[in-house]
């Protein structure tokens, strides 16, 4: 393959011609009264308009997840990107449905997440930067919550909050590890009441998931009701409604909760909105934003954060089965290079070709595939392609795929925008037109919360078994008892392995998953179970993506991928 050379990322979005944003709507006979702007390019969709839109027919719905992830990178969000724009140009009305990202990786190791190469939305420094000020009203209204609680307690705590049993902590979207543990109210009793407490990043606050799963103002507001703060002595829960703050928490997200319109580089439409982690939250983007593109459009891509193992099956349980929704087919995007990394191959040798190492990594690909296929739901495999990839090895992939039933079929996308995508969007099309589909639910609500954690581990993961401590197996009993045995449950897990060691690539067997904390998000509704060492606010590494980024002579943003 003649290497091409593509200029980087953010080079290309200075180069794009868009449109403006009232042109991109109505492609989707979005009325301009529908539209509250956000400069020339961006819009937000009003909740009015997307509440007359819920009684058409939805269209087809197609989940892009993938292998798990590697250093080598797999290209899941630009293949997203470039999977709607190729379903356009053969012919189908389709709309990208992508999250928002958030600072801390835009700044740390992981960069943006506006896709890449000519498969990106714009305007991509707005997406990957501040946007439309989604984040910071889900940063204002959780920080609003911790304010009200620490208020509360200094006013004479009348609900009889334990200081140590608070579990709200603060929130900001970025990556900073000298905040995870803190201690507030120092300095006497005018500060407050001192207690020890914690930053998360703000993608993994449960302000985030409620956003995200929220249908319309009124679910918007009851569920911030129902987070739990903490407890009294007696362990009662003790939630943001009893603090009465859930009200002027709606009101900061209020403008928020309307989807947003964006566009590809090929000035197609997509819908940016809400942004959970995927490896501790549920990863997908808001139900609001899913069901007005399936309202809108014959085809609708959306993504599921990192594996298959993580996004897609969080997209499936929870947010599907909370919203409704049904998928018609999904893609699983592999790259040479991962597959070599899951084979054994270190990252400096991945451009030489390697069949053998291809073949080994095929186990974790086959893996992902089988529980894709335990969903009911039809599978394409998207071989994002690299320069270095060698016909032997698209082959070997190919002919693999082949004997479980599946189509592989590699993509130029990122080089060659849509045109490097047709034939996986004609591959999508056939699947998600087979008729006979029966998509089902990796487990039933009234299984007990134990049950769950363990089918998702033994089924999804591969393991043998889970374990957990005294403490926690306690926890679980007592949220069961509590009235939370129906809620489905959210794994925070590494997303490098099927296992809860980022080092076992792979396949793994034989390995046990240790549950080292449990908590409800009652709010939204799930159980987040948290494993291995995942933070819920991470660090930058040594030489973060920040040194990079700068403003040249002319103003211009430069650095930002």
């Amino acid at each position: 393959m003649a290497q091409k050379i593509v200029p980087s990322d953010i080079d290309i979005a200075h180069q794009a011609k868009m449109l403006p944003i009232g042109q991109v709507a109505a492609k989707l006979n979005i009325p301009a009264d529908a539209l509250e702007h956000y400069g020339k390019y961006k819009a937000k969709v009003g909740l009015d308009y997307y509440q007359q839109q819920l009684a058409k027919p939805p269209g087809k719905l197609v989940l892009v997840t993938a292998i798990s992830p590697t250093p080598a990178g797999e290209g899941k969000t630009t293949t997203t990107v470039g999977l709607g724009d190729a379903l356009n140009r053969i012919g189908k009305r389709a709309i990208i449905c992508l999250r928002e990202p958030s600072l801390g990786p835009s700044f740390g190791v992981k960069g943006g997440a506006a896709g890449g190469g000519y498969a990106q939305v714009m305007p991509m420094e707005d997406i990957n930067l501040h946007f439309t000020g989604d984040f910071h009203a889900i940063t204002s209204a959780h920080n609003l919550l911790s304010a009200v609680l620490d208020n509360h307690l200094t006013h004479g705590n009348a609900l009889g909050l334990d200081p140590n049993r608070i579990v709200w902590k603060r929130v900001m979207d970025m990556n900073d590890r000298a905040l995870r543990e803190i201690v507030v109210g120092m300095g006497g009793v005018a500060n407050g009441v001192c207690r020890q407490s914690g930053f998360d990043i703000t993608v993994a606050s449960e302000v985030m998931a409620i956003f995200c799963l929220s249908q319309n103002l009124a679910e918007l507001r009851e569920r911030l009701g129902r987070i739990v703060v903490g407890y009294t002595r007696e362990k009662k829960p003790v939630t943001a409604a009893d603090l009465k703050a859930h009200g002027a928490m709606a009101v900061l997200l209020r403008d928020a909760l309307a989807p947003n319109l964006v566009q590809t580089l090929e000035n197609n439409p997509a819908f940016v909105h809400g942004g959970p982690f995927a490896n501790i939250a549920h990863g997908c983007n808001s139900v609001l934003a899913t069901k007005l593109a399936l309202s809108l459009g014959e085809y609708t891509v959306t993504e599921a954060g990192f594996g298959a193992d993580l996004g897609a099956q969080k997209f499936l349980d929870i947010k599907c089965r909370f919203a409704g929704l049904q998928p018609d087919a999904i893609v699983i995007v592999a790259t040479v290079r991962a597959l070599k990394m899951h084979g054994g191959v270190d990252k400096k040798d991945l451009k030489a070709p390697n069949v053998a190492a291809v073949e080994r990594g095929l186990a974790n690909l086959e893996k992902h595939l089988e529980n894709i296929a335990g969903y009911g739901l039809p599978a394409v495999v998207a071989i994002n392609r690299f320069t270095s990839d060698t016909d032997e090895e698209f082959a070997v992939i190919q002919q693999r795929c082949a004997k479980l039933g599946v189509k592989a079929v590699p993509a130029t996308h990122w080089a060659d925008g849509g045109a490097g995508a047709e034939a996986l969007a004609h591959a999508v099309v056939e699947a998600a037109e087979k008729p006979g589909k029966q998509f089902k639910l990796l487990y039933p609500d009234d299984l007990p919360l134990w049950e769950k954690v363990r089918t998702i581990a033994q089924k999804i993961y591969g393991a043998k078994d889970i374990t957990a401590s005294a403490r926690v197996k306690t926890k679980f009993e007592d949220l069961q008892k509590a009235g939370y045995g129906r809620f489905p449950i959210c794994m925070a897990k590494t997303q490098y392995s099927f296992s809860t060691d980022p080092n076992l690539r792979g396949r793994p067997t034989g390995f046990e998953v240790e549950i080292r904390e449990v908590n409800v998000s009652a709010g939204a509704g799930f159980i987040v179970c948290l494993t291995g060492e995942i933070m819920t606010m991470p660090g930058l590494p040594k030489i973060p993506a920040a040194e990079a980024i700068d403003l040249d002579a002319a103003g211009q943003i430069v650095g930002l991928f």
